[in-house]
């Protein structure tokens, strides 16, 4: 067959089947993730850390809440004037101390308050207390927000469940955000409670023609001894003080992390719980022995623009702490459930705004009785255990290495808490919030020097038997 040419088939280019193609991940950019990712299961890296203002930014907004004028009030109408801001500085000191302490361990690790519970209670065990705090801090998110529709309804007669619905859902989503959120709700909820805190107190002032400050408790009071105004102080930020870690882990450092907290403690606390004390102790609190020293009231009754702004007050000063609660509950229970921080915020959100309609704020006072005497012992086991006695553990290898269960965090924690109960119910001119803390600490360090004389010991017994 001469003369014919034959062209060769088309080549057909060779594909790898999809099947065996080798799958090839995209990497997302770090710059991307650090500005969205919310590091709910890992400590926070180098490259996501933020500055020290933007940190101090996310607690000073918090403690400075109308929650914190009322029961600034409720101490002042109790102990008195002077003892009540003895009480307020004792009790602002307590926290700058404890939460400056965890803030400390948070910023130095970047690791969330159910990460840095591992260490202390084993892993396993750290479900317990990151269980437990996560969920108190969705009931405080739930009475905030039903607080928010029940003030505006006092105030100005808004229907009550329509506000709390609308109120719970802009929480909510405004802890969709994120840290950048609380961080920029901050720098507009502190300047406006201090704004407005003082126009308050000034109104009161001139109204009472300049009368002297009424520094002797109210006649018929004294419900209160010194020692349970300070635990009424520390216990406002028992749990969330306790988490802080979930906010300080973006700190660059331990140190940046304490002076973000210097910004909440002493600072942003101290000034709202005066801010109450002063309109008490001025005379401008309507019902002081209940309210203490709300003052939106004061600011409502002038009329003109104080009135928009008053609302403003109350969703942007309710809505930091409900913002803060609920960023500390998505994310524990993300790392307790694998969900991540925005998923679980939906969840833990419904499940607290359908709280706050059905009226969880008339449990308020069991609420701050439970944290003044079960929290603080946690964050004391937390302070000693990894400040005081982890470097002797240095050689015991990574958390999984030490146990499921660390019993003697458990004990530590256990111990300080019935102890302060007992304190609560028959030495009540005790701090329990202290007692708790010390007592809690003490017991750890006996039981980790128990422990460290009893190994020594088991290792010789095994040895001579093994001789034998």
């Amino acid at each position: 067959m001469t003369g014919v040419l034959i062209e060769p088939p088309e080549e057909i280019p060779c594909r790898t089947p999809p099947a065996t193609r080798p799958a090839v991940e995209p990497q997302p950019d770090p710059a991307a993730r650090a500005a969205f990712s919310e590091y709910e299961s890992e400590p926070v890296p180098a490259h996501a850390r933020r500055r020290t203002s933007s940190v101090a930014a996310v607690w000073l907004g918090f403690p400075m809440i109308l929650t914190c004028a009322v029961f600034g009030g409720l101490v002042v109408h109790s102990v008195g004037f002077w003892p009540g801001m003895g009480a307020i500085a004792v009790g602002t000191l307590v926290l700058m101390v404890y939460v400056g302490a965890l803030s400390y361990l948070a910023g130095r690790s970047g690791e969330s308050f159910a990460l840095m519970a591992m260490r202390t209670f084993g892993a396993t065990g750290y479900v317990v207390p990151a269980a437990f705090l996560a969920t108190v801090v969705i009931g405080w998110f739930a009475f905030q927000t039903g607080l928010t529709g029940s003030t505006l309804h006092g105030s100005l007669g808004w229907d009550q469940t329509g506000t709390t619905l609308a109120a719970g859902l802009l929480f909510v989503a405004v802890t969709l955000l994120g840290i950048r959120a609380l961080s920029w709700i901050g720098v507009v909820a502190a300047p406006l409670y201090l704004v407005l805190g003082v126009v308050a107190v000034v109104i009161v002032a001139t109204r009472s023609g300049g009368a002297e400050l009424q520094t002797a408790p109210a006649a018929g009071a004294g419900a209160l001894s010194f020692g349970a105004a300070v635990t009424l102080v520390v216990a406002l930020f028992a749990d969330s003080g306790t988490m802080t870690a979930d906010f300080t882990r973006w700190a660059r450092s331990g140190r940046q992390a304490v002076l973000a907290t210097l910004a909440a403690f002493p600072f942003g606390n101290a000034v709202a719980l005066v801010v109450g004390g002063l309109v008490v102790a001025l005379g401008g609190a309507t019902d002081p022995g209940t309210a203490g020293g709300d003052f939106l009231g004061i600011l409502v009754a002038q009329g003109g623009a104080l009135v928009p702004l008053a609302v403003l007050f109350v969703v942007v000063n309710l809505g930091s702490v409900c913002a803060h609660c609920l960023y500390n509950g998505a994310v524990g229970w993300s790392q307790l459930t694998g969900m991540r921080m925005r998923r679980t915020t939906l969840v833990l959100g419904a499940v607290g705004v359908v709280l706050a309609v059905a009226g969880i704020w008339t449990y308020f006072e069991v609420w701050l009785n439970l944290l003044g005497v079960i929290v603080p012992p946690i964050g004391a086991v937390l302070i000693v255990d990894q400040l005081l006695l982890a470097p002797r553990r240095a050689a015991a290898g990574p958390v999984g290495a030490r146990g499921a269960w660390r019993a003697p965090a458990f004990v530590g924690w256990a111990v300080g808490a019935v102890v302060a109960l007992v304190a609560h119910a028959y030495a009540d001119f005790l701090s329990t919030a202290v007692v708790g803390m010390v007592v809690g600490a003490v017991v750890l360090v006996a039981v980790d020097a128990a422990g460290r004389v009893r190994a020594p010991l088991g290792a010789a017994v095994e040895a001579g038997e093994a001789r034998s």
